[in-house]
């Protein structure tokens, strides 16, 4: 029914529309990923001053009407993460975090953890700008493929159950492999399968460190899951 709705929201993404709208793709803890029109923000006196860009955490009021579309009436910054809008690297690993989020969670379905796991992100990278690495993306992507039922199984071969000489990983069988099991499987270091099993168990705030060949090893391992199980194609995490 047509009405005022009042939401949290993460600006994942902000896009001219006409002569003074801007569109915004919003990420809320209950109605999951929503749109809508901010009518004469790019006003130079626009009640909504400059709040309404990406990566903001906002306390909206939205006009919910007969479209999918709804209209942003009011808006409280509850938390602008204004250092890492200062840091190159930090604005990036927030785009992909918003970017990563976008492609595995497209719907208006509810998912509160993934809200609170991405303000928790982008608070960790405004509070320390040092974070925004790879290590980190990655962390970060597998968290999301678990809060989306997809995370790998990394403690026994996805095939056959074995625990032991894991030294591969599948995509199709949905994760690590014993050398039985190998054949439609790339080469997992063992770096590598710990890193995976530490940054899924660990909080974000404590991801582990690994090598660099661990790390793109770790990439593909997420990447191709996330593209095997839910056709989605996540952007390449950045070194930093």
């Amino acid at each position: 029914m047509p009405g005022p709705l009042k939401s949290e929201a993460v600006v994942l993404r902000s896009i001219r529309y006409g002569e003074a709208d801007r569109i915004l793709h919003l990420y809320t803890p209950h109605r999951g990923r929503v749109s809508a029109i901010a009518k004469g923000v790019r006003r130079t006196r626009s009640r909504f001053g400059g709040r309404l860009e990406p990566f903001f955490r906002l306390r909206l009021v939205l006009h919910e009407g007969r479209s999918d579309l709804l209209t942003v009436t009011s808006a409280e910054t509850v938390d602008g993460f204004a250092r890492l809008r200062a840091d190159g690297p930090a604005l990036d690993a927030a785009a992909r975090a918003c970017d990563a989020v976008t492609r595995l969670f497209e719907t208006g379905d509810p998912h509160p953890e993934v809200f609170n796991l991405l303000c928790h992100e982008l608070a960790l990278l405004d509070a320390d700008v040092a974070r925004a690495g790879r290590a980190n993306q990655l962390a970060f992507r597998l968290k999301l493929l678990l809060a989306a039922g997809l995370a790998p199984q990394l403690s026994a071969c996805a095939s056959c159950g074995a625990g032991e000489h894991l030294s591969g990983f599948s995509p199709s069988a949905g994760g690590v492999v014993c050398t039985a099991c190998e054949a439609s499987a790339f080469a997992l270091d063992e770096d590598a399968h710990a890193f995976l099993a530490a940054a899924l168990g660990r909080p974000l705030a404590d991801v582990p460190a690994a090598p660099e060949r661990a790390l793109r090893q770790a990439e593909r391992a997420v990447a191709e899951t996330a593209e095997h199980h839910a056709g989605v194609r996540l952007a390449r995490a950045h070194s930093g």
